[in-house]
């Protein structure tokens, strides 16, 4: 099942994959002509004492062994690139696919799990699908090689040594079912030990405040025993399995050199000829215990393919339409967004998280979302950006049903500058280009001034080069959203998305970033998704949410004279009724200049 899934994968190199196979019938043959003259330098050199005899066979054999040599490394080396070719392609196959799942998925499975089965998974697959194949393929050739040779020299006693190979079967059956689960169980582990490591990482600010270092060190110490006790178990297993072939080797050469033995004292066997046999039958069983092992092989990579499988059998939650369902409107899109009617649960789930919704907006318009935690705001975000499909009900985008759109000329148009700011390990300049193809340094440069984030930027010990990454102490929590609102500007979308955009930022911090939203909001339908009532004063409208529901619409002047909902939110927001508010983010809030991005090719 597993050979049967991947094999697809090496397409485009199994005519190297027939080299390899080649090599292994020439290295192989090159082999048993050597034992053959082996066999004459023993009795027509050594044993006769003559010196005349030696030279011939001898130039022979070291023809023969150069060939071999040759050709093995030739081989060798074109079945390990092969190999690797096929790993980077499987690799990069399920990093594609796992891009392509919902955000529930990623929720579901520990991260570094994940990353277990992209490397350690990965490479059992390989050794299954490429080199698995490559040694069957070597041991094969090498057991019909040497077989053939001994029963050509005496087939009697070749028959007498073939009874001994259904013993190594037997033997490799045995051990076969219980190292697939002893495998399992290690890749499981392994899968989470990383995750613990990983999580242990990102969390290390709150491990050390919370005084959990020994928590955490238990944690991988019960992880690290599962790995260790299913680790120690492998080799016991594979170490047993081993010797207990090299016992059953040592008895049939033993056998055959009684034999052979008894021969030679009846005239019916010469030395050399003996010395070949055995040979022979000694080159011959490893390759028969090298496909015994295979099955071992199949087993440990059985475990490793069942995780990748998992991956590649989650079917994303939305797919692009078809062909013919696809509606050609502009690259661009005028902006106008709209929910009508929409009823949404995540799966797995019993429970709407958006129940009956509708709303619009326009371009220029400030739209703001709010409710309790819980209530289906950030929902909407996940909606708008076509991450799921609503159950029932259309979003919308200039009145074309989202789902009839190219999910990335649909997400060319929507701008996302989500509640955590995400950054790439990589230069500040790279971080802000990544929000569009085709930048040039001065967009960059541009668009950061826009953002306010210019006179940071510079005076950063490498301005611009400077490597930033995820959890970067170069920056501050206000510094890295303005670098994220620089990467919105060069976006240049119709639609702009805001989750909120001042969560974890105090006071001074949610000031200064407001000016930069303001500029990057002109001219675009803009919908914030916030807990923090001072960004609705100035919105056009407010939708409040609660239990998945829209409960209440309206301008903040409107809803703050009304019982409901919203009222009690303002009472329990720090400013109050008649607090300050911050000052509006949408397009009235002031003369600055328009938030689209300088000059250059446009995504």
């Amino acid at each position: 099942m597993a050979f049967k899934r991947f094999w697809p994968l090496t397409k485009g190199d199994r005519r190297w994959l027939l080299c390899v196979g080649l090599c292994a019938v020439v290295a192989a043959l090159a082999e048993t002509v050597a034992i053959l003259l082996f066999a004459q330098l023993t009795d027509h050199a050594l044993q006769q004492g003559s010196v005349s005899a030696f030279w011939g066979p001898a130039g022979k054999w070291l023809a023969v062994a150069v060939i071999g040599a040759i050709v093995g490394y030739l081989g060798n080396s074109l079945g390990a690139w092969t190999a690797e070719r096929f790993v980077v392609r499987l690799r990069g196959r399920v990093f594609a696919h796992l891009q392509k799942l919902p955000p529930h998925f990623f929720q579901r499975n520990r991260r570094g799990d994940l990353v277990e089965r992209l490397t350690g998974d990965v490479d059992a697959i390989e050794q299954l699908v490429v080199s698995g194949l490559v040694q069957a393929a070597t041991a094969l050739f090498s057991v019909i090689f040497y077989a053939c040779a001994a029963l050509l020299m005496r087939w009697d006693m070749a028959l007498a040594t073939f009874i001994a190979a259904p013993l190594f079967w037997i033997v490799t059956r045995r051990f076969t079912d219980r190292l697939r689960e002893v495998a399992r169980r290690e890749r499981r582990a392994d899968g989470a030990i990383t995750s613990v490591v990983e999580e242990t990482l990102v969390n290390v600010v709150l491990t050390q405040a919370y005084n959990r270092q020994h928590d955490e060190e238990e944690r991988l110490h019960r992880e690290s025993g599962t790995w260790f006790r299913a680790s120690v178990t492998s080799a016991r297993l594979n170490e047993f399995y081993a010797q207990l072939l090299e016992v059953l080797e040592t008895i049939c050469i033993l056998a055959i050199i009684g034999l052979g033995a008894w021969e030679i004292s009846a005239g019916r066997m010469t030395l050399g000829q003996l010395l070949a046999f055995a040979a022979f039958i000694g080159y011959l069983y490893p390759p028969i215990r090298n496909l015994g092992q295979l099955g071992l092989t199949v087993t440990a990579a059985t475990a490793g393919a069942d995780r990748l499988l998992e991956i590649l059998d989650a079917r994303p939650a939305v797919t692009d339409p078809p062909a013919s369902q696809i509606i050609r409107v502009p690259e661009r899109a005028v902006g106008e967004v709209e929910a009508r009617r929409v009823t949404f649960r995540y799966p797995g789930t019993g429970t709407d998280v958006l129940e009956d919704f509708s709303f619009s907006a326009v371009p220029g318009e400030l739209v703001v979302v709010t409710g309790p935690s819980g209530a289906g705001k950030s929902t909407l975000a996940a909606l708008l950006l076509r991450f799921y499909d609503p159950d029932a009900g259309s979003i919308r985008l200039d009145g074309i049903p989202v789902n009839r759109l190219p999910l990335d000329q649909l997400r060319r148009n929507i701008t996302l500058l989500p509640q955590e700011t995400l950054v790439l390990h990589d230069t500040v300049e790279e971080n802000i280009a990544s929000g569009r193809l085709h930048t040039t340094h001065q967009d960059v440069v541009d668009a950061a001034r826009a953002a306010d984030a210019d006179g940071f930027i510079t005076a950063l010990p490498d301005g611009y080069e400077t490597v930033i990454a995820p959890g970067t102490a170069r920056l501050s929590g206000g510094q890295l959203q303005r670098v994220a609102i620089a990467r919105a500007v060069l976006r240049d979308a119709p639609v702009l998305l805001l989750d909120e955009p001042t969560t974890g930022l105090d006071h001074l911090a949610a000031e200064r970033i407001l000016g930069p939203l303001h500029r990057l909001a002109e001219g675009r339908t803009t919908i914030v998704i916030t807990h923090d009532l001072a960004l609705a004063a100035g919105a056009d409208r407010v939708l409040v949410l609660d239990e998945g529901r829209l409960v209440q619409s309206g301008t903040h002047a409107q809803l703050l004279h009304q019982s409901g909902l919203y009222a009690t939110l303002i009472e329990a927001h720090p400013t109050g009724r008649n607090g300050t508010v911050h000052p509006r983010v949408g397009p009235a809030a002031s003369a600055a200049p328009s938030g689209r991005p300088p000059g250059g090719p446009r995504r």
